[in-house]
């Protein structure tokens, strides 16, 4: 049976105090909601302390035959005020555990989509999106309740005590031998629970992985006739999430039960002995009667303490997963990219592009994709990239956005280091279109403003115009406001390159960047986009990766690559007379003799 691969972050889980300064991170802003919850909670508290007290009051008076009215009318009015006290304070942390996940969801989505691309490939998508979704699902109650609750636990455990102490202390140190004696078997069952948790959680992050892999290649799969095979392989993943769920189920079990038997054996070792100390006259009944109501009041800080522990442990998995997030490497914050000036504050006009004895590896040990790659391109005008499969033709694309930074050398735009430029500056500049010209899901006018939110609908009709998709739009049945499905699945292969080159023509780039633009489209669209491309070019610089040379054949310079390196720039005609690479090129697509 297939299985999913397993997520890795490189990453080690986080220590103790890593967690618990973690978690304050979360709760600080919402520390005065959660004193708020916690003051409630213990007000209901203390209305439960003093029960036991009225009670044996109430028993005292009705040895002595004095009324006992006033006393249960109080009684009363306690249970129902702190209920009602306790009942608000509950929806005040179940309100702030939302706001705490929210602010984590905001926070993490904010990081993974600033990833640094090495760090994006390196991590199953889906993967990162279970940090997103179950993550910080698991975050809601060790943010709030699991706080509340072991601090209003250990409050009314402690005040319990000290009114036990008051009321008997012989009866108190049976208790507390009992409910130490459990409550150590208990510890050792509460890292259990953390690990089991933590490996369920990234069981779930395997079938996010699973389903992602299966879904993004969706109609190879039916064609294929792969369903059982990744059916088995998501199944696979969630048995994995089934069995150390069960074990951190299995364990919580264990410790959910504990306090209740703690109590139960201190009840009846405290039964026996303060039996025999009421017929011996030490104490009197009421004193026995008010020490039990204490004993099974413990039952409840006690079960606080122990579900807030619980909880603790796993928040602390789905915090140290969040953690390996937060420390994966990320581009700097900065402000929309598309809301910046459509022309660049740094520059107006063709941008240059400049490459200085440049060397790129994606990391040490694996071999060079560039090696002392040096060229220029001086301004307006088209530049091709062409070579063999492999020979480094949309890295150069790559290091000019910065989605990978060089390993040697220097890239240059308008004659500044890359690495000098904001990000949102240099690629407010840049028009890209990949190769694999992808479309989001949404509307067809939502694609084609996504670079240039700012764009007119007068833009969009003339670049409509220019990329032929106004035919498109118009056997549309809710013209630009169709759903284009995910990923574009309801368009051609075509339609969504012409997509991707209007989308980045809207942003009237100084720079564009073509890789494989038209490897989908027909011998007429192709003509056409050519034409458009060689307009755009009198007064944008065009840079394009082309195995197809009759894309390129009319550029003012051509690059050949081969092997990570540069060996000739001309113009076709002087390629073809030049360089026996380019000129076997040229003759397998018939567009030279053979040579």
């Amino acid at each position: 049976m297939n299985t999913a691969s397993a997520p890795t972050t490189d990453e080690t889980s986080l220590s103790a105090r890593e967690t618990v300064k973690a978690l304050g991170a979360y709760v600080r802003p919402h520390r005065w909601a959660v004193g708020l919850g916690l003051l409630c909670a213990l007000v209901g508290a203390a209305g439960g302390l003093l029960q036991p007290l009225a009670t044996k009051t109430l028993v005292d008076r009705l040895a002595t035959g004095e009324t006992v009215a006033g006393i249960l009318l109080a009684l009363t009015a306690l249970v129902v005020l702190g209920t009602a006290v306790e009942a608000f304070g509950a929806y005040v942390l179940e309100r702030t555990a939302e706001s705490v996940v929210l602010a984590a969801r905001r926070t993490l989505v904010g990081r993974l989509l600033r990833l640094r691309i090495a760090e994006w490939e390196r991590i199953p998508p889906g993967d990162l999106m279970s940090r997103v979704t179950s993550d910080t699902t698991l975050l809601r109650a060790v943010s709030t309740q699991a706080v509340v609750s072991a601090a209003t636990g250990a409050v009314a455990f402690v005040a319990a005590i000290v009114m036990m102490a008051f009321l008997d202390v012989v009866l108190l140190a049976v208790t507390l031998g009992v409910v130490v004696l459990v409550g150590g078997a208990v510890a050792l069952v509460m890292p259990r629970i953390a690990r089991a948790t933590e490996r369920s959680q990234e069981a779930v992050g395997e079938i996010s992985v699973a389903l992602e892999r299966a879904f993004g290649a969706f109609r190879t799969v039916k064609a294929s006739g792969a369903e059982e095979r990744e059916t088995a392989r998501v199944e696979a993943a969630a048995r994995r999430a089934w069995r150390h769920g069960v074990k951190s189920a299995k364990w919580e079990a264990v410790a959910g039960s504990a306090d209740e038997l703690a109590v139960q054996l201190a009840f009846l070792a405290v039964l026996a002995v303060g039996g025999a100390r009421v017929a011996s006259g030490e104490i009197p009944v009421s004193t026995l009667i008010a020490f039990l109501l204490y004993l099974f009041y413990l039952i409840e800080p006690v079960s606080r303490l122990v579900d807030a522990v619980s909880s603790y442990q796993e928040g602390a998995a789905a915090i140290s997963r969040i953690a390996q997030v937060e420390r994966l490497a990320a581009e700097p914050p900065a402000r929309q990219v598309g809301a910046l000036p459509r022309q660049c504050a740094a520059g107006t006009g063709p941008a240059s592009v400049r490459f200085e004895d440049v060397s790129f590896r994606y990391r040490a040990g694996l071999p060079y994709i560039h090696q002392h790659v040096t060229f220029e391109v001086p301004g307006a005008g088209m530049t091709a990239f062409v070579g063999p499969s492999g020979a480094g033709k949309s890295t150069v694309f790559a290091l000019i956005e910065r989605f990978y930074e060089a390993t040697g050398g220097r890239v240059l735009v308008d004659a500044k280091d890359v690495q000098d430029w904001s990000l949102p500056q240099l690629r407010s500049a840049i028009g890209y279109v990949e190769q694999d010209a992808p479309v989001l899901a949404g509307t067809l006018r939502e694609n084609l403003v996504f670079a240039a939110p700012g764009a007119t609908d007068d833009d969009i009709r003339d670049v409509l115009a220019r990329t032929r998709l106004d035919t498109l739009v118009e056997r549309l049945p809710h013209g630009l406001d169709t759903p284009v499905g995910h990923r574009g699945s309801k368009l051609s292969g075509g339609e969504r390159q012409r997509i991707a080159i209007a989308r980045a023509l809207l942003r009237r780039p100084r720079l564009l960047l073509l890789d494989e633009a038209t490897s989908q489209l027909d011998a007429v669209g192709e003509l056409a986009l050519r034409d458009v491309v060689t307009e755009v070019a009198r007064e944008t610089t065009v840079l394009v990766v082309a195995h197809r040379l009759s894309t390129v054949t009319g550029a003012d310079r051509i690059v050949v690559m081969d092997a990570g390196r540069v060996r000739a720039v001309g113009t076709h005609e002087e390629l073809v007379a030049q360089d026996l690479l380019y000129a076997q090129l040229a003759a397998t697509q018939l567009l030279a003799p053979a040579r």
